[in-house]
């Protein structure tokens, strides 16, 4: 028997949310026939309350059937993400099904702002979830209950619910689903098939866009600021930073500390993270020139940090987004 899948569509969703999951199952189907197992595979359904049409917002409308009875048995239930998921998120009969249906799914997975969706039904409450990076505060600030990790490609965040990172991740934790449920083989033949990595490298940090310093309130603490950004490879211990502001060590680190969000250190090396990030994708300097330029010292350090705050290489990263 195919194992039955549910992709559900809504006004203003992501097409690629929606579209890279429904391709990976319908693939992994084609891939199982091919071996003369016809019988394996998913069916999947694209849906949305009453059968509506689904208007992505970018010119491409989609067709839909009537979401199913929720009473199920199904497989797995897709909860994409996109600009229409606040609207979403109010459709009383959309959230009711998502409810429903919860119970009667063997798992229900969510892409991108998605998450909001699986959030809103009750269904990430304790849990770890992901979401898109540039939705990660929102998720958190909204749904208290859910412990947001802004990192990851996708996570299992219960023994039932999953979700994945922003728009492309859907088609990862797919991949990683038809793995889960035909093997490395099946997986590996449909991601060949769609030119992508099996499991790409890294978390989704590495795909953000620089990160704002926010500013703090009391001018020697910004001044300190606008020295460590504007020379990311000067002397940046807590001592010479106290000095510039006036104050000693102890008593400038917690002043820096309440004003920023975090430690001077881990701030310095934040700066330099991302000076090195621009200049890796700007100049064909060495590794070892930008490690040098940027505070890092050796290409060693920097190569450690970027693999701990970007879970790439600093070669890695170069070959992906110079």
């Amino acid at each position: 028997m195919k194992r039955s899948v549910v992709v559900v569509g809504f006004d203003g969703v992501q097409a690629l949310d929606l579209v890279g999951p429904f391709d990976v199952f319908t693939g992994a189907t084609a891939a199982i026939a091919a071996t003369g197992h016809s019988h394996d595979g998913y069916e999947v359904t694209l849906a949305s309350v009453d059968g509506r049409p689904i208007s992505t917002g970018t010119g491409l409308d989609l067709v839909a059937q009537p979401l199913p009875d929720p009473s199920g048995p199904y497989d797995t239930v897709v909860l994409p993400g996109g600009f229409g998921t606040t609207a979403a998120r109010d459709d009383a009969a959309l959230i009711g099904w998502i409810e429903a249906v919860a119970p009667c799914a063997r798992r229900v997975v969510s892409v991108c702002s998605g998450a909001m969706l699986a959030a809103e039904a009750g269904l990430l409450d304790g849990c770890a979830a992901t979401t898109h990076w540039a939705f990660a505060a929102q998720l958190a600030a909204e749904y208290p209950a859910v412990d947001v990790d802004p990192e990851p490609i996708f996570v299992r965040s219960s023994e039932k619910v999953w979700t994945a990172a922003g728009v492309t991740s859907g088609i990862d934790l797919a991949l990683a689903l038809v793995e889960d449920d035909y093997g490395s083989d099946v997986a590996q033949t449909v991601a060949r098939y769609l030119v992508l990595y099996l499991r790409r490298p890294g978390g989704q940090t590495q795909f953000a866009a620089p990160v704002w310093m926010p500013r703090a309130r009391r001018a020697p603490i910004r001044e300190v600021q606008e020295a460590i950004e504007s020379a990311p490879g000067g002397a940046h211990g807590v001592t010479e930073l106290a000095r510039r502001a006036s104050m000693s060590p102890r008593h400038f680190t917690r002043v820096f500390t309440g004003e920023v969000g975090e430690a001077p250190g881990a701030y310095v090396e934040r700066v330099r993270t991302e000076a090195a990030r621009r200049q890796l994708t700007e100049t064909d300097d060495t590794v070892t020139t930008i490690a040098a330029r940027c505070g890092f010292g050796t290409a060693e350090t920097m190569r450690r940090n970027f693999v701990r705050r970007l879970g790439v290489s600093p070669d890695q990263y170069r070959k992906t987004f110079a």
